[in-house]
């Protein structure tokens, strides 16, 4: 297991020019890894081979001595076939591989680590290994997508390839600039797309490890009304996976709005994303606020019920409670 290393210096190496988000982000998370660093952007062959981390350039990939290029002659390294879509029992190829995944292949598991320990977080090696594969599932494989040209994961510039190569300089900008002058914005430029990244990354690994934190409180959460509605004491807690896949019983769940005031009534899809539930609110709630919806449920405080009839809300524990309740027995 690579660790980070904070005693020594690591050279980090990476190409001169015009960036894109692949070398980005992988630089960006060797950064991580390696607090200690030094970055150089060059194509001076002496400097990148004396490097110790080579991103995007060199011609080499070798994740044990640090060398993740994916541009020479013959390179194929894509991730691991998974299975079809179909019920075939097939398998399709996976995703080809550019610096990025080359780089969060390698040192994913550091990075996490990393983040955890500066966070206070205390995760085990499971907790570790779902946040790497959760980060590269749901961003690197998409950044790998499109500097190989497997495909446009976005258009325009909706995507974050392409909204990182917008802060690549332009003629205009470099109008006028000595050659030293351009080379030194350009390095600004660079180093301000991988803070971006970075922060973006980081923010992806926190809403995980949330996401992991919350599976044993929702797990233990109260379950009233016969199971069927699930108290939630937190609200702004993830709980849908855990409650379609383990608790089949549950139909409603409680929980405090993240404002405070008021206290919602949730349905339950039938699985993760879907619009379908295992049941609504009933139809003659649908659109109501305030007195109309307390005028027709019998619970004065009564707030509100979506006009799709998947949340409602009143101001109290109980109202919510009792709505919940009214919404059990309806047919």
């Amino acid at each position: 297991m690579t660790e980070p290393q904070t005693h020594t210096i690591t050279t980090i190496a990476t190409h001169s020019g015009t960036f894109h988000a692949d070398d980005v982000f992988g630089v960006g998370i060797l950064m991580g890894v390696f607090p200690s660093h030094t970055l150089v952007r060059t194509r001076d062959k002496a400097l990148i081979e004396a490097a110790d981390c080579v991103v995007d350039v060199g011609g080499v990939w070798d994740a044990a001595t640090g060398r993740f290029d994916h541009h020479q002659r013959g390179f194929t390294g894509a991730r691991p076939a998974r299975p079809s879509s179909e019920l075939d029992g097939a398998t399709v190829p996976g995703v080809g591989y550019a610096s990025a995944g080359l780089v969060w292949a390698a040192h994913g598991t550091a990075y996490v680590q990393a983040w955890a320990a500066a966070q206070g977080h205390s995760l085990d090696d499971q907790a570790v290994q779902d946040v790497v594969r959760t980060i590269d599932h749901s961003l690197v494989q998409y950044l790998d997508i499109v500097d190989t040209g497997q495909g446009d994961v976005a258009p325009g510039i909706f995507g974050l390839s392409a909204l990182i190569a917008q802060l690549n300089t332009h003629w205009l900008e470099e109008q006028g600039l000595s050659l030293a002058a351009k080379a030194a914005l350009l390095e600004r430029r660079f180093r301000e797309a991988i803070a971006i990244t970075r922060t973006f990354v980081d923010r992806a690994i926190s809403k995980k490890v949330a996401q992991i934190r919350a599976m044993d409180t929702v797990r233990q959460a109260p379950r009233l009304l016969n199971g069927q509605v699930l108290h939630l004491r937190e609200g702004g807690m993830p709980w849908t996976r855990v409650v379609v896949d383990e608790m089949p019983e549950v139909l409603f769940v409680v929980y405090p709005d993240s404002d405070g005031n008021q206290y919602q009534i949730k349905t339950v899809p039938v699985e993760p994303g879907s619009f379908d539930t295992r049941k609504d609110l009933p139809a003659p709630w649908a659109g109501l606020r305030d007195q109309e919806l307390a005028a027709v449920t019998g619970v004065p405080d009564s707030v509100f019920c979506h006009l799709n009839l998947f949340i409602g809300g009143a101001r109290s524990f109980d109202g919510a409670l009792k709505l919940a309740e009214l919404a059990l027995a309806a047919g």
